[in-house]
Protein backbone atom coordinates (compact mmCIF):
# COMPACT_ATOMS: atom_id res chain seq x y z
CA UNK A 1 0.00 0.00 0.00
CA UNK A 2 -0.65 2.77 -1.56
CA UNK A 3 -2.12 1.14 -4.55
CA UNK A 4 -1.41 1.91 -7.87
CA UNK A 5 -1.51 5.79 -9.14
CA UNK A 6 -1.65 8.06 -11.75
CA UNK A 7 -1.31 12.28 -11.85
CA UNK A 8 -0.96 14.19 -15.24
CA UNK A 9 0.41 13.15 -18.33
CA UNK A 10 2.42 10.17 -19.11
CA UNK A 11 3.19 8.83 -22.21
CA UNK A 12 2.32 5.57 -23.30
CA UNK A 13 5.39 3.05 -22.40
CA UNK A 14 8.06 4.16 -19.95
CA UNK A 15 11.56 5.18 -21.13
CA UNK A 16 10.31 6.26 -24.28
CA UNK A 17 10.16 9.68 -26.13
CA UNK A 18 7.86 12.11 -24.66
CA UNK A 19 7.91 15.29 -25.74
CA UNK A 20 7.26 18.74 -24.85
CA UNK A 21 4.97 20.80 -27.35
CA UNK A 22 7.64 22.66 -28.80
CA UNK A 23 9.33 19.07 -28.97
CA UNK A 24 12.31 18.97 -26.98
CA UNK A 25 11.82 16.00 -24.39
CA UNK A 26 10.28 16.00 -20.87
CA UNK A 27 12.76 14.90 -18.10
CA UNK A 28 12.06 11.46 -17.19
CA UNK A 29 12.79 10.24 -12.92
CA UNK A 30 12.62 6.63 -11.42
CA UNK A 31 12.01 7.65 -7.61
CA UNK A 32 12.10 4.46 -5.86
CA UNK A 33 13.05 2.93 -2.85
CA UNK A 34 15.59 0.04 -1.28
CA UNK A 35 16.75 0.47 -4.93
CA UNK A 36 15.54 -1.02 -7.37
CA UNK A 37 13.46 -3.27 -5.62
CA UNK A 38 10.75 -1.15 -3.67
CA UNK A 39 7.88 1.07 -4.67
CA UNK A 40 8.90 3.98 -6.76
CA UNK A 41 7.25 6.30 -9.64
CA UNK A 42 7.76 7.44 -13.35
CA UNK A 43 7.65 11.38 -13.05
CA UNK A 44 7.99 13.61 -16.16
CA UNK A 45 9.63 17.22 -15.54
CA UNK A 46 9.43 20.49 -17.35
CA UNK A 47 13.67 20.96 -16.48
CA UNK A 48 16.05 18.39 -15.69
CA UNK A 49 15.40 17.75 -11.68
CA UNK A 50 19.07 17.61 -11.47
CA UNK A 51 20.20 20.94 -11.59
CA UNK A 52 22.51 22.19 -8.71
CA UNK A 53 23.41 25.61 -8.71
CA UNK A 54 24.88 26.47 -5.48
CA UNK A 55 25.42 24.57 -2.07
CA UNK A 56 25.39 26.63 1.11
CA UNK A 57 25.21 25.79 5.03
CA UNK A 58 25.32 22.61 6.86
CA UNK A 59 23.89 21.93 10.10
CA UNK A 60 23.26 19.35 12.76
CA UNK A 61 19.43 18.30 13.80
CA UNK A 62 21.07 15.33 15.30
CA UNK A 63 18.44 14.82 18.79
CA UNK A 64 20.79 15.75 22.13
CA UNK A 65 20.41 12.74 24.20
CA UNK A 66 19.02 12.77 27.58
CA UNK A 67 18.65 9.34 28.84
CA UNK A 68 20.18 6.75 26.31
CA UNK A 69 19.50 3.46 28.54
CA UNK A 70 15.86 4.42 29.88
CA UNK A 71 13.50 2.26 31.76
CA UNK A 72 11.53 4.89 33.57
CA UNK A 73 7.88 5.41 32.71
CA UNK A 74 7.67 9.10 31.67
CA UNK A 75 4.63 11.30 30.70
CA UNK A 76 5.39 14.35 28.90
CA UNK A 77 3.17 17.41 28.16
CA UNK A 78 3.27 17.70 24.81
CA UNK A 79 1.32 21.14 24.63
CA UNK A 80 3.82 22.93 26.76
CA UNK A 81 6.49 23.00 22.91
CA UNK A 82 6.05 26.40 22.34
CA UNK A 83 5.32 27.29 18.82
CA UNK A 84 7.46 28.57 16.18
CA UNK A 85 7.21 30.27 13.59
CA UNK A 86 9.19 27.90 11.29
CA UNK A 87 8.32 24.71 10.04
CA UNK A 88 11.58 22.67 10.68
CA UNK A 89 12.94 24.85 13.99
CA UNK A 90 9.18 23.93 15.17
CA UNK A 91 10.28 20.16 15.82
CA UNK A 92 10.94 19.16 18.56
CA UNK A 93 12.45 15.46 19.03
CA UNK A 94 11.64 14.09 22.05
CA UNK A 95 11.97 10.34 21.50
CA UNK A 96 14.62 8.33 19.50
CA UNK A 97 16.42 5.17 18.24
CA UNK A 98 18.61 3.95 15.06
CA UNK A 99 15.55 3.30 13.60
CA UNK A 100 12.47 6.29 14.16
CA UNK A 101 12.30 9.52 15.88
CA UNK A 102 9.54 10.98 17.90
CA UNK A 103 8.71 14.55 17.06
CA UNK A 104 6.70 17.51 18.05
CA UNK A 105 5.64 20.47 16.00
CA UNK A 106 3.85 23.57 16.76
CA UNK A 107 4.39 25.88 13.69
CA UNK A 108 2.58 29.14 12.88
CA UNK A 109 3.71 30.07 9.55
CA UNK A 110 3.10 27.95 6.62
CA UNK A 111 6.31 26.52 4.75
CA UNK A 112 6.60 29.17 1.59
CA UNK A 113 9.91 30.24 2.24
CA UNK A 114 12.19 27.09 0.80
CA UNK A 115 11.35 23.31 -0.04
CA UNK A 116 12.13 20.43 2.11
CA UNK A 117 13.54 16.54 1.25
CA UNK A 118 13.78 14.12 3.99
CA UNK A 119 16.40 11.68 2.35
CA UNK A 120 16.62 9.91 5.63
CA UNK A 121 13.67 8.55 6.81
CA UNK A 122 9.92 7.99 5.65
CA UNK A 123 7.74 11.04 7.67
CA UNK A 124 4.24 9.95 9.34
CA UNK A 125 2.73 13.47 10.16
CA UNK A 126 -0.59 13.15 12.45
CA UNK A 127 -2.63 16.54 12.10
CA UNK A 128 -4.20 17.02 16.22
CA UNK A 129 -4.32 20.89 15.34
CA UNK A 130 -4.93 22.83 12.20
CA UNK A 131 -5.91 22.07 8.42
CA UNK A 132 -4.34 23.18 4.87
CA UNK A 133 -2.63 21.67 1.99
CA UNK A 134 0.38 19.64 1.74
CA UNK A 135 1.99 20.39 -1.33
CA UNK A 136 4.38 18.31 -2.91
CA UNK A 137 6.40 17.49 -6.57
CA UNK A 138 4.37 14.39 -6.88
CA UNK A 139 0.69 16.60 -6.38
CA UNK A 140 -1.30 18.29 -3.40
CA UNK A 141 -3.45 16.95 -1.01
CA UNK A 142 -5.54 18.56 1.66
CA UNK A 143 -5.49 17.92 5.40
CA UNK A 144 -7.62 18.51 8.67
CA UNK A 145 -7.78 17.31 12.66
CA UNK A 146 -7.41 13.35 12.62
CA UNK A 147 -5.32 13.15 9.54
CA UNK A 148 -2.51 11.02 8.74
CA UNK A 149 -0.37 12.18 6.27
CA UNK A 150 2.63 9.76 4.71
CA UNK A 151 5.12 11.34 3.26
CA UNK A 152 7.73 8.40 1.71
CA UNK A 153 11.28 10.08 1.63
CA UNK A 154 12.98 11.76 -1.08
CA UNK A 155 9.52 13.66 -1.13
CA UNK A 156 9.87 17.25 -2.17
CA UNK A 157 7.30 19.28 0.03
CA UNK A 158 5.87 22.37 1.40
CA UNK A 159 2.71 23.09 3.85
CA UNK A 160 0.27 25.61 3.56
CA UNK A 161 -1.92 25.84 6.97
CA UNK A 162 -5.07 27.71 7.18
CA UNK A 163 -4.33 29.47 10.77
CA UNK A 164 -1.13 29.77 13.12
CA UNK A 165 -2.84 27.16 15.91
CA UNK A 166 -1.40 23.98 14.18
CA UNK A 167 -0.12 20.93 16.42
CA UNK A 168 1.85 17.79 14.73
CA UNK A 169 2.76 14.52 15.94
CA UNK A 170 5.35 13.50 13.84
CA UNK A 171 7.47 10.10 13.45
CA UNK A 172 10.27 9.79 10.59
CA UNK A 173 10.84 6.34 10.10
CA UNK A 174 14.22 4.91 8.45
CA UNK A 175 12.37 1.82 6.71
CA UNK A 176 8.92 2.63 4.86
CA UNK A 177 6.03 2.90 6.53
CA UNK A 178 3.43 0.25 4.63
CA UNK A 179 -0.42 -0.76 5.82
CA UNK A 180 -0.31 -4.22 8.21
CA UNK A 181 0.45 -6.78 5.70
CA UNK A 182 -2.37 -8.95 7.14
CA UNK A 183 -5.27 -6.84 6.21
CA UNK A 184 -4.11 -7.38 2.54
CA UNK A 185 -4.24 -10.35 0.14
CA UNK A 186 -1.39 -11.24 -2.03
CA UNK A 187 -2.48 -9.07 -4.73
CA UNK A 188 -2.26 -5.96 -2.01
CA UNK A 189 -5.71 -5.07 -1.89
CA UNK A 190 -7.51 -5.18 1.72
CA UNK A 191 -9.51 -7.80 2.86
CA UNK A 192 -13.22 -7.52 4.44
CA UNK A 193 -12.02 -7.56 8.35
CA UNK A 194 -9.42 -5.16 7.30
CA UNK A 195 -10.37 -1.88 9.79
CA UNK A 196 -9.82 0.13 6.70
CA UNK A 197 -10.03 -0.02 3.02
CA UNK A 198 -8.82 1.90 -0.07
CA UNK A 199 -11.72 4.00 -0.46
CA UNK A 200 -10.39 5.78 2.85
CA UNK A 201 -6.96 6.76 1.21
CA UNK A 202 -7.06 9.71 -0.33
CA UNK A 203 -4.27 10.67 -3.15
CA UNK A 204 -2.77 13.35 -4.60
CA UNK A 205 -5.34 14.66 -6.67
CA UNK A 206 -3.26 17.79 -8.72
CA UNK A 207 -0.11 18.82 -9.44
CA UNK A 208 0.97 22.16 -9.83
CA UNK A 209 3.41 22.39 -12.92
CA UNK A 210 5.73 25.31 -12.20
CA UNK A 211 7.78 26.31 -15.65
CA UNK A 212 10.14 28.16 -13.96
CA UNK A 213 14.16 29.18 -13.68
CA UNK A 214 15.70 30.61 -10.87
CA UNK A 215 17.33 29.78 -7.16
CA UNK A 216 15.10 27.73 -5.10
CA UNK A 217 16.18 26.90 -2.63
CA UNK A 218 15.99 23.03 -0.88
CA UNK A 219 16.51 22.34 2.87
CA UNK A 220 17.34 17.96 2.39
CA UNK A 221 17.98 16.67 5.48
CA UNK A 222 20.59 13.57 5.62
CA UNK A 223 21.93 11.71 8.31
CA UNK A 224 20.76 14.32 10.84
CA UNK A 225 21.78 17.29 9.38
CA UNK A 226 20.13 20.07 6.82
CA UNK A 227 21.70 20.77 3.65
CA UNK A 228 20.71 23.32 2.13
CA UNK A 229 20.81 23.36 -1.52
CA UNK A 230 19.51 25.99 -4.50
CA UNK A 231 18.20 24.46 -7.54
CA UNK A 232 18.21 26.11 -10.97
CA UNK A 233 14.00 25.07 -11.81
CA UNK A 234 11.11 24.98 -9.58
CA UNK A 235 10.46 21.40 -7.89
CA UNK A 236 7.31 21.46 -8.56
CA UNK A 237 7.59 21.15 -12.78
CA UNK A 238 5.60 17.45 -12.80
CA UNK A 239 3.40 16.94 -15.63
CA UNK A 240 2.54 13.63 -15.15
CA UNK A 241 3.21 10.22 -13.18
CA UNK A 242 2.55 7.01 -12.07
CA UNK A 243 3.26 4.19 -9.83
CA UNK A 244 3.19 3.28 -6.11
CA UNK A 245 5.33 6.07 -4.67
CA UNK A 246 4.02 8.95 -3.57
CA UNK A 247 2.46 11.01 -0.46
CA UNK A 248 -0.92 9.83 0.68
CA UNK A 249 -3.06 10.65 3.07
CA UNK A 250 -5.84 8.68 5.70
CA UNK A 251 -7.91 9.98 8.77
CA UNK A 252 -7.81 8.21 12.16
CA UNK A 253 -11.45 8.97 11.86
CA UNK A 254 -12.28 6.37 8.80
CA UNK A 255 -10.57 3.75 11.45
CA UNK A 256 -13.29 1.23 12.05
CA UNK A 257 -12.24 -0.36 15.00
CA UNK A 258 -12.08 -4.56 16.12
CA UNK A 259 -13.73 -5.46 19.27
CA UNK A 260 -14.60 -8.81 20.87
CA UNK A 261 -16.55 -10.24 24.16
CA UNK A 262 -13.63 -9.75 25.71
CA UNK A 263 -10.44 -7.26 25.95
CA UNK A 264 -8.49 -7.69 22.48
CA UNK A 265 -4.62 -7.15 22.45
CA UNK A 266 -3.23 -4.22 21.00
CA UNK A 267 -2.81 -5.78 17.28
CA UNK A 268 -6.42 -4.84 16.47
CA UNK A 269 -6.03 -1.58 16.39
CA UNK A 270 -2.79 -1.56 14.15
CA UNK A 271 -2.66 1.26 11.31
CA UNK A 272 0.63 0.67 9.91
CA UNK A 273 4.05 -0.97 10.19
CA UNK A 274 7.40 -1.33 9.35
CA UNK A 275 10.34 -3.63 9.83
CA UNK A 276 11.15 -1.57 13.69
CA UNK A 277 7.90 -0.47 14.79
CA UNK A 278 3.90 -0.46 14.53
CA UNK A 279 1.61 2.70 14.83
CA UNK A 280 -1.90 1.88 15.98
CA UNK A 281 -5.14 3.99 16.40
CA UNK A 282 -7.29 3.98 19.27
CA UNK A 283 -10.69 5.21 18.80
CA UNK A 284 -14.19 5.65 20.36
CA UNK A 285 -15.63 2.00 19.89
CA UNK A 286 -18.11 -0.09 22.27
CA UNK A 287 -16.83 -1.95 24.61
CA UNK A 288 -15.92 -5.70 24.80
CA UNK A 289 -19.50 -7.49 25.70
CA UNK A 290 -18.76 -10.27 27.43
CA UNK A 291 -20.96 -10.74 31.18
CA UNK A 292 -17.79 -10.60 32.98
CA UNK A 293 -15.73 -8.40 31.21
CA UNK A 294 -12.90 -6.07 32.18
CA UNK A 295 -12.60 -3.16 29.63
CA UNK A 296 -9.81 -1.93 30.63
CA UNK A 297 -6.59 -3.44 29.51
CA UNK A 298 -4.74 -5.99 31.85
CA UNK A 299 -1.31 -5.85 32.69
CA UNK A 300 1.47 -6.54 30.64
CA UNK A 301 5.28 -6.94 30.47
CA UNK A 302 7.06 -4.91 27.50
CA UNK A 303 9.64 -7.17 27.38
CA UNK A 304 10.78 -6.55 23.81
CA UNK A 305 9.20 -2.96 22.89
CA UNK A 306 8.70 0.38 24.26
CA UNK A 307 5.16 1.99 24.27
CA UNK A 308 4.46 5.44 23.53
CA UNK A 309 0.83 6.45 23.30
CA UNK A 310 -0.27 10.63 22.46
CA UNK A 311 -3.60 10.74 23.52
CA UNK A 312 -5.66 13.22 21.31
CA UNK A 313 -9.00 13.76 22.49
CA UNK A 314 -11.36 12.59 24.86
CA UNK A 315 -11.39 10.07 28.25
CA UNK A 316 -8.49 7.65 28.14
CA UNK A 317 -10.20 5.31 30.58
CA UNK A 318 -6.98 3.34 31.76
CA UNK A 319 -5.12 6.51 32.96
CA UNK A 320 -5.51 8.78 35.22
CA UNK A 321 -4.79 12.76 34.64
CA UNK A 322 -4.21 12.86 31.38
CA UNK A 323 -4.92 15.49 28.78
CA UNK A 324 -5.03 15.98 24.89
CA UNK A 325 -1.41 16.38 23.82
CA UNK A 326 0.21 14.04 26.81
CA UNK A 327 2.48 11.28 25.71
CA UNK A 328 3.19 8.24 27.83
CA UNK A 329 6.65 6.19 27.43
CA UNK A 330 6.34 2.62 28.88
CA UNK A 331 9.88 1.41 28.19
CA UNK A 332 10.59 -2.05 27.32
CA UNK A 333 11.70 -4.32 30.38
CA UNK A 334 8.93 -3.81 32.74
CA UNK A 335 5.15 -3.84 33.17
CA UNK A 336 2.57 -1.53 32.86
CA UNK A 337 -1.29 -1.52 32.99
CA UNK A 338 -4.14 0.60 34.29
CA UNK A 339 -4.16 2.87 36.75
CA UNK A 340 -5.21 2.60 40.38
CA UNK A 341 -9.13 2.50 40.16
CA UNK A 342 -9.80 1.82 36.24
CA UNK A 343 -10.33 -1.59 36.28
CA UNK A 344 -13.47 -0.85 38.51
CA UNK A 345 -14.09 2.28 36.71
CA UNK A 346 -14.51 0.34 33.24
CA UNK A 347 -16.65 -2.31 34.96
CA UNK A 348 -20.25 -1.93 33.32
CA UNK A 349 -18.94 0.67 30.89
CA UNK A 350 -20.45 0.61 27.01
CA UNK A 351 -17.70 2.15 24.90
CA UNK A 352 -15.32 4.61 25.23
CA UNK A 353 -14.40 8.21 23.84
CA UNK A 354 -10.79 7.71 23.76
CA UNK A 355 -9.02 9.29 20.60
CA UNK A 356 -4.62 7.80 20.47
CA UNK A 357 -2.15 7.01 18.43
CA UNK A 358 0.19 4.27 19.88
CA UNK A 359 3.84 3.61 18.20
CA UNK A 360 5.69 0.41 19.80
CA UNK A 361 9.23 0.36 19.14
CA UNK A 362 11.04 -3.00 18.91
CA UNK A 363 14.22 -1.08 19.91
CA UNK A 364 14.58 1.13 22.89
CA UNK A 365 14.27 4.58 22.71
CA UNK A 366 16.20 7.03 23.98
CA UNK A 367 14.60 9.99 25.79
CA UNK A 368 15.74 13.97 24.50
CA UNK A 369 16.78 16.98 26.45
CA UNK A 370 13.83 18.45 24.64
CA UNK A 371 11.39 15.69 26.16
CA UNK A 372 12.97 16.28 29.76
CA UNK A 373 11.83 19.99 29.56
CA UNK A 374 8.19 18.58 29.61
CA UNK A 375 8.81 15.60 31.87
CA UNK A 376 6.52 14.82 34.26
CA UNK A 377 9.46 12.82 36.41
CA UNK A 378 7.11 11.31 38.92
CA UNK A 379 4.56 10.04 36.33
CA UNK A 380 6.31 6.40 37.21
CA UNK A 381 5.03 6.45 41.05
CA UNK A 382 1.26 6.49 39.40
CA UNK A 383 0.59 3.40 39.89
CA UNK A 384 1.22 3.19 43.88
Amino acid sequence: MPRYHSLGKIPPKRHTQFRKPDGSLYSEQLFGTIGFDGMYTNSYHVHRPTMVKAIKKQYSVAPTIAKQNNIQSYRFRGFQVAPQNDYLQSRKAVLTNSDCTIILAAPKNSLKEYFYKNTDSDELLFVHKGSGTLRTHLGNLDFKYGDYLIIPRGIIYQIDFDTQDNRLFIVESRSPIYTPKRYRNWFGQHLEHSPFCERDIRVPYELETNDQKGDFLIKVKKNDEIIEMVYASHPFDVVGYDGYNYPYAFSIHDFEPITGRIHQPPPVHQTFETDAFVVCSFCPRLYDYHPLSIPAPYNHSNIDSDEVLYYVAGDFMSRNDIDAGHISLHPAGIPHGPHPGAAERSIGKKGSDELAVMVDTFKPLMVTQEAMEIADEDYFKSWL
